[in-house]
């Protein structure tokens, strides 16, 4: 031991107490600088096996040193044939995006792009302003995980609003959703949003039932293919599991081409040929009315974090009347990320992908409800973890409908 205490002392990083029984640094920890600006985003990559993660890293540093790269994954830690590459300079960053010929990973050429420039066009697909977007890039740049220096910048930022003294007793700011195109006020009660019923627009035609999936359909297989046909909005999809229908609602009416283009581009979901048709006109109401009630609660637990659990609820929360929610946000009520764990139910499964939960609580045992909101939610993602919605007071108004990430 005395051997390995007389080597600490001659470090140049730690230093050790008299008693040689405590070791600490000799200079403060420095946030790393620049790691974003030296990151890029490359799709195009194979399914993942075993030796896919090596491979990956071997491609990138033929370009020059990496720090780390990072394989892009759904909430269900599928990979999405996509990463984030971390190069160690600024240099490598430039030589790899202008590289000519364009990369090529085992022969198939890749989509690339800034790490930053991945984060505007996000933002600017979901339609993202002001807070909302300022959120985006934080999220973007810092991770979704666990950041000292980014807890530590808001408990910071916290002690100072603290010292400008609290709002007024009982004070509430009116917060506005923009659903289907109309503004609806949300409705406060003991932390938890909601619209009034009657104040949702009908839109008929927003909404498509599709019939003979056989139950148990990929998220995936629904959401990407819609995704690309529909300038990057991501659909609402309500399905309950092991059921053979499900339904998707769009941000608009539909016109018989759209609709068409739906049935050429989804033929078959859970390898399985399915029937697309419209619902009758109670059912497309009740489906609408339960997206904005969605949209309303996640939209408020964004705007003030939530009143019950540690953090912003994903969606609506997990399950019966016990566990965890995560973080609101995303168009028509999405969202994704953890906190919420009290009253709530699962309801807003991985909303960065989109997936929200029904209304209502269950009992353990009963089948598993889901539904999914436009992304998130991302992916993050971070899903997807994710933005929140553009919310506003009564002064300033702005859209909250618009969020994943692909």
């Amino acid at each position: 031991m005395c051997g390995k205490v007389e080597a600490l002392r001659t470090s140049d990083f730690l230093e050790v107490d008299a008693e040689g029984k405590r070791v600490r640094r000799r200079t403060e920890v420095q946030q790393p600088k620049g790691n974003f600006e030296r990151s890029v985003y490359a799709k195009g990559f194979p399914d993942e096996e075993p030796t896919l993660q090596k491979r990956l890293e071997a491609f990138f540093a033929k370009y020059g040193r990496t720090n780390v790269v990072r394989m892009r994954r759904t909430d269900d830690k599928t990979f999405k044939n996509s990463v984030f590459a971390e190069f160690a300079d600024f240099a490598t960053v430039d030589a790899f995006l202008k590289a000519d010929p364009k990369p090529t990973f085992e022969g198939k050429e890749l989509l690339i792009m800034s790490k930053q420039d991945y984060c505007e066009m996000k933002i600017k697909e979901k339609g993202l302003t002001g807070k909302s977007a300022n959120h985006r890039r934080e999220v973007m740049s810092s991770g979704r995980g666990f950041n000292a220096f980014r807890e530590m910048a808001r408990a910071k930022s916290a002690s100072a609003q603290n010292k400008n003294g609290p709002s007024a007793p009982g004070e509430k700011k009116d917060v506005y959703l923009e659903f289907m195109g109309t503004k609806l006020l949300i409705q406060q009660n003991e932390g938890v949003g909601s619209v009034k019923s009657e104040d949702v627009p009908f839109v008929k035609g927003a909404t498509l039932r599709f019939q003979g999936c056989g139950g148990d359909v990929p998220w995936s297989e629904i959401k990407n293919p819609i995704k690309e046909k529909f300038e990057g909005r991501a659909p609402y999809i309500k399905y309950t599991r092991e059921e053979d229908s499900g339904l998707v609602g769009f941000h608009k009416a539909l016109t018989e081409e759209e609709i068409q283009i739906v049935k050429d581009t989804i033929k078959t979901l859970n390898s399985k040929e399915i029937i697309w048709s419209l619902p009758d006109e109670t059912t497309e109401k009740a489906f609408q009315i339960e997206r904005a009630q969605n949209a309303a609660k996640s939209a408020l637990d964004a705007t003030f974090g939530g009143s019950n659990g540690r953090g912003r609820g994903r969606g609506r929360g997990r399950g019966g009347s016990r566990g965890r929610g995560g973080r609101g946000g995303g168009r028509d009520g999405g969202g994704r990320g953890r906190g919420g764990r009290g009253a709530g139910g699962r309801e807003g499964r991985e909303a960065r992908d989109g997936k929200a939960k029904e209304p209502g609580s269950e009992e353990v045992g009963e089948k598993r409800k889901r539904a999914v909101e436009p992304d998130g939610g991302p992916d993050v993602g971070v899903r997807g973890k994710q933005a929140p919605p553009v919310l506003q007071s009564a002064a300033k108004k702005a859209k909250v409908e618009g969020e994943a990430a692909s």
